[in-house]
């Protein structure tokens, strides 16, 4: 749970800093996504979420990764 925490921290970090360097990118962005149709929009979030899962696990041990 405390990497859950310390992970949705750091998110808002960056998007903050995003947002606070590059607001007419970021307002750009946001309409672009908008703009996307659903099934891109799926399709890019179910990759995301497996790529980020896979980043944890090798991270966190995958057996045949030592990245740490």
């Amino acid at each position: 749970m405390r990497d859950l925490l310390i992970a949705l921290a750091l998110m808002f970090a960056i998007e903050g800093i995003a947002f606070a360097a590059f607001p007419r990118a970021m307002r750009r962005a946001m309409r672009d996504a908008a703009e996307t149709p659903d099934g891109v929009l799926r399709l890019v979030g179910i990759a995301s979420a497996l790529v980020g899962i896979v980043l944890v696990w090798a991270i966190r041990g995958f057996p045949a990764i030592n990245l740490l």
